[in-house]
């Protein structure tokens, strides 16, 4: 077994695909496959199922990639402290609903990490799809939120997904708006009063059930509904027709500006926000900063 071969290992993971990876990793695609199936051989498991989709982890591919990125990373800290070279690219890939402190702890954690080379992903995305990156490892972390209606169904998603789910905070629902609404001067916000507003939510795709709603009170109907698919433009559309979304209040001026406030919902609901991650993978030292941060950002923020 070699360094060689585990970041052939991990490529692939971060591909999906056998002969993406080989082109990233400028080498033959038989060549890869055979340094695979030697590994493989050496170890007596079977790290990738193929199938005629690509490939996948097995149970066992599973657990070997958790070791194989701890290594990877302490060869690079050696590299680093003993050899004088230059940091080796450094990968994490987080994929989470739509919310600004996880963009916000990405940033900061890019900042302490920033080196000549380096790659991170952030995927803002639909809720089935953050499940399924995380269950597939590809991305180490998900974030997402649950609550009295959705936990159940959530719950038992996750148990069969084999994902972990840990809390990072816990709130009341809060209202945005913008800060011209003719709500916004109001200490708090009821669904009479945004009736005539238009609701503002991200759509789910094919997935669109209300248990994977990023909005709380998902099954409350409205006469106004806007579907959108990306954070940027549910803002832009709060502020130019007034409308309204409901969330956890947690709000970033860097993000977002100062146009946009919020306000507290008069509900009974409480949402739970935290973390997924495969229960088969030791959280890398990336992976472990980005939740320190996460919290940070949150423990000073996050409503009362």
């Amino acid at each position: 077994m070699t360094l060689q071969q585990l970041k052939y290992i991990i490529e692939i993971v971060n591909c999906g695909s056998i002969n993406t990876a080989a082109q990233k990793l400028f080498i033959s695609q038989p060549s890869l496959s055979s340094a695979v199936k030697s590994l493989e051989q050496e170890l007596g498991i079977e790290i990738f199922i193929r199938n005629n989709r690509g490939v996948s982890l097995s149970s066992d591919g599973q657990d070997f990639l958790s070791y194989a990125r701890q290594i990877i990373e302490q060869t690079s800290l050696l590299e680093k402290r003993y050899l004088n070279k230059k940091t080796a690219r450094r990968l994490l890939a987080v994929s989470t609903q739509h919310y600004a402190f996880s963009v916000n702890a990405f940033v900061n954690l890019i900042q302490d990490y920033a080196q000549d080379e380096y790659e991170f992903i952030l995927r803002e995305t639909k809720t089935h799809e953050i499940i399924d990156d995380v269950k597939n490892m590809r991305s180490e972390i998900g974030v997402i939120y649950l609550s009295a209606f959705n936990e159940q169904v959530m719950t038992k998603i996750l148990h069969d997904n084999e994902l972990i789910f840990c809390e990072l905070f816990t709130t009341k629902p809060y209202v945005f708006i913008s800060s011209t609404h003719p709500l916004a001067l109001q200490k708090n916000i009821s669904f009479a009063d945004l009736e005539p507003y238009p609701c503002l939510s991200f759509e789910q795709g094919t997935h669109n059930s209300f248990y994977f709603s990023e909005e709380i009170h998902s099954t409350i109907s409205h006469q106004k509904n806007i579907q959108v698919s990306d954070r940027a433009t549910l803002f832009n559309l709060v502020i130019g027709l007034n409308g309204y979304t409901i969330s956890t209040g947690v709000l970033s001026e860097d993000l977002n500006g100062s146009n946009i406030i919020s306000l507290p919902l008069d509900s009974s609901e409480m949402i739970t926000v935290g973390y997924i991650y495969n229960k088969h993978t030791q959280l890398s030292r990336l992976a472990q900063n980005y939740i320190q941060k996460l919290k940070h950002y949150i423990n000073a923020r996050v409503i009362e």
